[in-house]
């Protein structure tokens, strides 16, 4: 361990434990190298702790609810009655969910000891390209390293005209650690992040409003793909503003009855609604501030938001690396940890380089949404010829009885004419992001559709619908016209 009053020197030294850093940590452990991580909040990053498991948590107890909700109407469902309503307890729910994170954090941090690398909590400040003082809470431990791997992540953005309070603006943050539920809430941007919450407290039973800029919401998907998941919003009475954009928010009202009287233009008029809670999801900046940055002599990209890195996620500075949400688009936890692997055994002598095919996309709204690829557009603008196959999930036996075609989903696949390459493939319905992995390897591969359409995928399974999709793509699907 790092003792206070002396130079911890090592071979490899990481700045963040999330998805990126702690990956790379375990790995440069397991290679022999002499690794410290340091985290100043909990090991695990946004995406164990604030971000991606507490929200598939909400979003799980969400289907639950409104499963036994759907078990408890009128004639039931299935089938099957359920006496008595569904009621929600939100403190209960979410002490559910910290439980989790709490075991995978705890998870997180023996993985690294059993690696071998030695986990220092504390605030780095870097006064040289490989020289940081840690700021723990025992005093200031300094460190200098052969290498340094900067895994910082991201942050959530306020609104400078709308700062998040955490008790009536709300952060994603402050959104998973509701203990209540509200009647009412107005999300401001359509994004995923902004959706997936959207959605998990429609099902919950607050009235929601959305509040986008852009033209169409989740403007990251084509609009073939958005088409269910707006389907599903009208549906669920979720109000959607296009080519809207928050002005300001104003709490009024005393006690209980307060409310946020919230502000935003469309069409050059002014609009007011009343929520209880307004969450601001406008996106997430990578966090370069704060630790020294700029006394490590490391070069920004064209935009000066991300560090600048080539194929091996090295900088402009010898045997300094960057990796993750800091290290540019896409901000994913899955490439983050992918880059700090690779790097972990680039220093341990290794020949790697991140060149992939694709990086998958997911988004875990109702229905879930999977982009793997290009899309028909996207290969079209490269020049491709193309060919495409889509294939519905109401046609595959094992979406029907989990209910999984209800939201009018599909299997898109976008192949080259020419040698039936498999260039793309989307999903959209419900469990449709389980499939990814097979649409992944198939590209990383290089597989051709005749590949996927002489697979025998076992039946009954929903990733028979990808078969069906390459089958269709072909010319000859067996269970679609």
């Amino acid at each position: 361990m790092a003792k206070l009053g002396e130079v911890r020197k090592c071979q490899v030294l990481v700045i963040g434990a999330g998805p990126g850093g702690y990956v790379a940590a375990i790995r440069a452990g397991q290679l022999g190298l002499d690794t410290v991580i340091v985290e100043g909040d909990k090991a695990g990053g946004t995406c164990l702790i604030r971000g991606c498991i507490p929200s598939k948590a909400l979003i799980h107890a969400a289907e639950r609810f409104e499963s036994l909700q759907q078990h408890a109407s009128e004639g039931g469902h299935m089938g099957i009655s359920v006496s008595g309503e569904a009621e929600v307890d939100m403190a209960a729910l979410v002490s559910w969910k910290d439980a989790i994170v709490e075991r995978l954090n705890k998870g997180v941090e023996a993985l690294l000891k059993t690696a071998g690398a030695d986990l220092v909590k504390g605030w780095a400040t870097f006064t040289g390209p490989k020289k940081c003082s840690i700021e723990t809470k025992e005093g200031i431990v300094e460190i200098e390293a052969e290498n340094v791997i900067i895994a910082t992540g991201s942050s959530h953005i306020d609104l400078p005209f709308m700062p998040c309070d955490e008790e009536f603006i709300l952060s994603s943050t402050g959104t998973l650690d509701l203990q209540n539920l509200p009647k009412s809430a107005a999300i401001i941007g359509g994004g995923y992040i902004g959706l997936e919450l959207g959605c998990a407290l429609a099902k919950l039973g607050t009235d929601i409003t959305v509040i986008e800029g852009l033209d169409s919401i989740l403007a990251i998907m084509d609009k073939e793909i958005r088409r269910p998941l707006e389907i599903w919003l009208k549906q669920h009475k979720v109000t959607v503003h296009l080519k809207a954009l928050a002005r300001g928010a104003e709490i009024k009202g005393k006690g209980a009855s307060r409310k946020v009287h919230m502000t935003f233009e469309k069409g050059g008029e002014e609009q007011t609604i009343k929520v209880d809670k307004v969450l601001v999801t406008v996106g997430r900046r990578p966090n370069t501030k704060g630790w020294g940055l700029e006394n490590m002599g490391v070069r920004m990209d064209t935009g000066g938001r991300f560090i600048r890195i080539d194929r091996k996620c090295r900088t402009n500075v010898p045997g300094v690396y960057a990796i993750g949400d800091v290290a540019g688009e896409p901000m994913l936890a899955h490439k983050a940890s992918a880059q700090g692997e690779m790097v972990a055994e680039i220093l341990a002598g290794h020949e790697r380089q991140f060149d992939k095919v694709a990086i998958p996309a997911i988004v875990f709204t109702e229905p879930e949404i999977v982009s793997v690829g290009l899309t028909p557009d996207e290969a079209k603008e490269r020049g491709e010829e193309i060919i495409i196959g889509k294939f519905p999930l109401a046609a595959n036996g094992r979406a029907l009885t989990l209910e999984a075609e209800k939201t009018g989903g599909f299997i898109r696949v976008t192949a080259r004419e020419s040698d039936h390459v498999i260039l793309g493939v989307q999903a959209v319905g419900s469990h449709v992001a389980e499939l990814h992995s097979e649409f992944i390897l198939a590209l990383e591969m290089g597989a051709l559709l005749e590949d996927i359409a002489d697979t025998v995928h076992a039946h009954p399974t929903m990733t028979e619908a990808f078969h069906e999709a390459a089958l269709k793509t072909l010319g000859h699907a067996i269970h679609s016209s």
